[in-house]
């Protein structure tokens, strides 16, 4: 079975740019873990990279995944979003059959 790395926005990169996550040796780190209300939660934070990381990279800027957060993000879309609530990081996740309000809670 042919599985597609996550992808990550123009967008997404353009934000890690004006946030200069780079300039400071950080990346964005997208993981999943166990809990939330929908059974999984994504954890989004500016972490280093570790050599067994995948990294992403666009705009000068690398979005990393851990190999454990890896299958769950099969094929999924990392973007970033402005809305009146907020700005925040998006995951599209066409793995997931369900998922909370809040968009950080997912099922499969």
């Amino acid at each position: 079975m042919l599985t597609l790395p996550p992808k990550v926005t123009v967008r997404a990169f353009e934000r890690l740019a004006e946030i200069g996550a780079n300039a400071s040796g950080k990346a964005l780190r997208i993981g999943v873990k166990g809990g939330g209300c929908s059974g999984f939660e994504y954890e989004i934070d500016l972490d280093a990279p570790k050599d067994e990381d995948l990294v992403l990279e666009g705009s000068g800027e690398k979005v990393i995944i851990d190999t454990v957060s890896l299958p769950f993000l099969t094929d999924a879309t990392i973007d970033f979003t402005e809305e009146l609530i907020g700005a925040r990081f998006v995951i599209e996740n066409p793995n997931a059959s369900s998922s909370c309000g809040c968009g950080v809670s997912f099922s499969m």
